[in-house]
């Protein structure tokens, strides 16, 4: 996508996370043939709308221990050392590099941190507008998918590192509170 404005259909200032209307969740292949989707529970994200994309960040982070897949001892395991090892990798993070695109698609790039490996993102972002709500706050809609490789991050799976995809797609619904 290429640039078609120079900022953003937003206010300029910090628009805070709705962390009830918004979600964090994945899908990974399992022995080849299907997926096994999830969600991240507890995360933060900021929006800062400056007055060119230029001067526009995103920053998030996500407490990868909040997984939830739906079995718990599937959670588990994913957390465990000869996976996702989450007590050397707690958190994820996001900081946004690149902000483009108009209309209802935008491009964000950025660098994304898991432990101590940080590895270029990119997303492609449906904007969904803009909301007055009935306590007199505006919101704004976003749709974001991008993908990243357990193994760019050195997230293993042991012995049995076939029965997992490599390629971790992520889905993103947020909504920004305008400030």
């Amino acid at each position: 996508m290429t640039s078609q404005t120079n900022a953003l259909p937003l206010i300029a200032g910090r628009w805070a996370l709705d962390p009830l209307h918004s979600s964090v969740g994945f899908a990974i292949r399992h022995l080849g043939v299907s997926k096994v989707r999830g969600r991240f529970t507890a995360f933060d994200a900021e929006l800062v709308v400056g007055e060119t994309l230029a001067d526009s960040a995103i920053t998030a982070k996500v407490e990868l221990a909040s997984i939830d897949t739906g079995n718990a001892d599937r959670d588990a395991h994913v957390l465990a050392p000869d996976l996702l090892d989450v007590e050397k990798r707690p958190t994820l993070s996001f900081r946004s590099t690149e902000i483009s695109g108009g209309g209802e698609d935008w491009s964000l790039d950025g660098e994304l941190t898991i432990g101590e490996v940080t590895r270029p993102i990119s997303f492609a972002v449906e904007f969904g507008g803009v909301q007055d709500v009935f306590d007199g706050s505006r919101h704004a809609g976003f749709e974001a998918t991008g993908q990243i490789r357990r193994s760019d991050f050195g997230i293993g799976f042991g012995p049995a590192e076939a029965l997992l995809g490599d390629v971790v797609k992520i889905q993103l619904d947020v909504q920004f509170v305008e400030p």
